[in-house]
């Protein structure tokens, strides 16, 4: 059972300055989720309303932390005014991260707060809320991590992925397999963590881009963490930005660069 502490929206105010002070005067939750964004004006707004509605029926409370990547269109003036129409409810903190790239954005997000748990999902809501309520039933039982996962036994795509996606993906698998033993998929944006747990994985992890969840995960395993790994029905992003060739090389090259480094 979970017990809300008292949570305490942020005051109103310059947005550029509550975007670095927010995590300063946060008040204590059960549970931080971090969602990175850049330039996401398009899709936030959709994936606040639905996930404040859905923490706000939880045992548990909550706070969402979103991370601005740098963003030059409207990301930050919405998501701080759906933090005020949602006072009361849910709060909304808004941190900036001036390191760009996804890890760095969801590094600065985790460890910016002091929630017993955390962890991050994308703003693309690929993986569904409700994944979060069996996510912390494992977390509040012992678990260190939680992570969604698209290719363990059970899981199923209610949209099928584009066939460079499915191609690079499997290639990724391969390539990460040896690191990070027994996980089915390294690379599914939705993993939530034990506090403690967590701290200790991120002060040993040094990449902030495309291996940065191998990384982690690594950590996680290195230090006899236990990792859960859920099934989930994955939608793959109509707008997703990952484009599969750029990016592609890029995630590969910085997962042999990881492995480089721990030879």
């Amino acid at each position: 059972m979970f017990h809300s502490q008292g949570v305490h929206p942020g005051k109103r105010g310059n947005p550029h300055t509550r975007q670095h002070s927010d995590s300063m005067r946060r008040s204590l939750v059960d549970l931080e989720v971090i969602i990175p964004a850049y330039n996401e004006a398009a899709r936030i707004p959709g994936t606040l309303h639905q996930t404040i509605e859905f923490l706000a029926g939880q045992d548990w409370s909550s706070r969402i932390v979103v991370v601005d990547n740098g963003s030059v269109d409207e990301t930050v003036a919405l998501v701080h005014r759906i933090s005020r129409e949602h006072r009361g409810e849910v709060p909304v903190s808004v941190v900036g991260c001036a390191r760009r790239g996804k890890g760095a954005a969801v590094r600065r997000g985790l460890l910016s707060g002091t929630s017993k748990f955390t962890g991050f999902f994308d703003a693309d809501l690929a993986t569904p809320l409700e994944t979060l309520t069996e996510a912390m039933t494992h977390l509040s039982g012992g678990a260190a991590a939680v992570i969604a996962s698209r290719h363990a036994p059970g899981s199923t795509f209610v949209r099928p992925q584009h066939l460079g996606r499915r191609v690079g993906g499997t290639a990724f698998r391969a390539l990460t397999r040896s690191k990070v033993k027994g996980i089915q998929d390294t690379q599914c944006g939705f993993k939530f963590f034990e506090r403690d747990a967590l701290t200790t994985a991120m002060v040993q992890c040094r990449s902030t881009g495309f291996a940065f969840d191998v990384e982690l995960l690594l950590r996680l395993q290195d230090n006899d963490a236990s990792i859960i790994e859920l099934p989930v029905a994955w939608t793959d992003g109509a707008k997703s930005t990952f484009r599969p060739f750029q990016d592609g090389v890029a995630s590969f090259a910085s997962v042999i660069q990881l492995q480089k480094a721990a030879q």
